[in-house]
């Protein structure tokens, strides 16, 4: 009886295990979706209104980033509970194979006992010859009897665990189904808001005047980075000694590189051809899959690591001697700031926060707030194409 009350107590568990935190999840949930709507609502109100694109795009980025995430627990949600619903499933087939035998051998005793009548133990037992055979044969019976006990009471505890694993299937299949359900409904919204922001970049690109003022907005975004980089270059002396003597400059032409994908945009001067006005880029772009590896070029000390406008999720890691590496549109990030990284640590992953065509890695070197050619530091080993 008392494993009959742990098979049940473990269906409680489940009951509860099968909910975890259920009631706080769905309530962001509810937060996400109301943000979406509002998001939406603003995107679809865009020309009468004169708000920044590039402030749109980085609240159509920060939704995507978080429903990502919801994508990804929801998936290992739903491998988990279907990897449960099975390992339930297999157990209760077990069990149920268990019980049949247990049944089987209940049948072939009460055949015994039916073909022998009501006084056939007694009949068995005045059978004997002698004093001693009627002891043997009474020790029989009394086995016998204590065998039909056990078997009884085998199948007893056996179909409460049978029952038990029943309802924990049901609930483990329930699960298993909402969670394949959650599944679904995030990826279909992680979905609707990718096409969304891929409408609002097609109306950018279809009317050149709205490119330009995007552009005007990204060269703003360039020189706040500037700005951060001089502050966290007069801050770095109250930290230097942790990455003191890493002679960065040395590394000149010797670095790997963040990672290895071709270079799709060159650093230095772009010119507008319809405009013909001339911008300056001060990094470079590698063409790569979303979801690739990142790294650090070189020892270093993480001084920033988060959201930056025009450049998506970001990290910046101080090389010492007064040189930075920045690298942008991260998908995610893996470190933090003030963590200590060594030449090929992951930094994070590609992604297209901040991009305006899609997955790529943005990545910058700088003295100062001087940016510098980063080809010129990295190994050539790899092609690069034409801006």
């Amino acid at each position: 009886m008392t494993r009959g009350l742990a098979a049940g107590a473990l269906i409680l568990a489940s009951l509860l295990a099968a909910q975890p935190g259920g009631a706080a999840e769905e309530k962001d949930l509810d937060a996400l979706r109301e943000a979406i709507l509002e998001s939406r609502a603003r995107v679809g109100g865009h020309e009468r209104e004169e708000r920044a694109l590039l402030h749109q795009l980085e609240e159509s980025d920060r939704l995507s980033a978080i429903l990502r995430e919801q994508v990804k627990r929801a998936r290992s949600e739903a491998e988990e509970s279907r990897n449960r619903a099975e390992q339930f499933e297999r157990e209760r087939k077990r069990a149920g194979e268990r019980l049949r035998i247990t049944r089987e051998a209940m049948s072939r005793r009460v055949v015994a006992l039916y073909k022998a009548g009501e006084v056939g133990p007694v009949r068995f037992l005045f059978a004997s010859k002698n004093v001693p055979e009627m002891l043997t044969r009474a020790s029989a019976l009394q086995t016998l009897v204590g065998y039909d006990a056990e078997l009884v009471a085998r199948h007893r505890y056996e179909l409460e665990i049978f029952q038990g694993l029943e309802e924990e299937a049901r609930v483990a299949a329930r699960v298993r189904d909402e969670k394949a359900r959650t599944l679904s409904e995030r990826s279909a919204e992680l979905e609707a808001e990718r096409r969304l922001r891929a409408r609002l970049l097609s109306r950018v690109r279809d009317d050149r005047t709205r490119e330009r003022g995007l552009l005007v907005e990204l060269e703003k975004a360039a020189r706040a980075l500037e700005e951060t980089l001089d502050a966290l270059g007069d801050a770095a002396d109250d930290s230097a000694g942790a990455i003191e003597g890493l002679a960065f400059e040395a590394r000149r032409g010797r670095l790997a590189p963040p990672l290895r994908a071709r270079i799709e945009k060159r650093f230095g001067r772009v010119v507008d051809e319809e405009f013909q006005t001339t911008t300056f880029r001060k990094g470079v772009e590698f063409e790569a899959a979303g979801g690739e590896s990142v790294h650090a070029v070189a020892p270093g000390a993480v001084r920033f690591a988060g959201w930056f406008r025009g450049y998506g999720r970001l990290v910046i890691v101080d090389q010492g001697d007064d040189y930075f590496t920045v690298l942008g549109h991260l998908s995610e990030i893996f470190v933090s700031v003030g963590d200590l990284v060594d030449a090929g640590d992951t930094l994070g992953s590609v992604g297209d926060t901040g991009s305006l065509s899609g997955p790529s890695l943005y990545f910058e070197i700088r003295k100062g707030s001087e940016p510098l050619d980063p080809e010129a530091w990295l190994v050539s080993d790899h092609a690069a194409a034409a801006p």
